[in-house]
């Protein structure tokens, strides 16, 4: 039986924060950080991320927090979740672009 892998959504407030946004870049750099340590301890089993910016759907709600941020069409943020699950690598953030 092939190991189980996984990939957990974060974002791009890890690496890019924003005003009034430390309580999200926390949770995405919480998950990151859990990702890259949880692949050592979990062997042979696989966990990821998937870190994508703000999303072009969403742009109408939540653009203006993200001024000058290249945002991601959704369809390219799920075809992202496609090498984590099924690559071989482990403890990666994979950043949809």
């Amino acid at each position: 039986m092939p190991p189980v892998t996984g990939a957990l959504p974060t974002g791009v407030l890890s690496r890019d924060p924003i005003p009034a946004g430390s309580a999200a870049a926390m949770v995405n750099g919480t998950v990151e950080s859990f990702v890259r340590a949880a692949a050592i301890g979990i062997a042979p089993q696989r966990v990821n991320a998937v870190s994508p910016a703000v999303v072009t759907e969403s742009l109408a709600d939540h653009g203006d927090f993200f001024p000058g941020v290249r945002p991601v069409g959704l369809a390219q943020v799920a075809a992202a979740y496609v090498r984590p699950v099924e690559g071989g690598r482990t403890g990666q953030v994979h950043e949809p672009v």
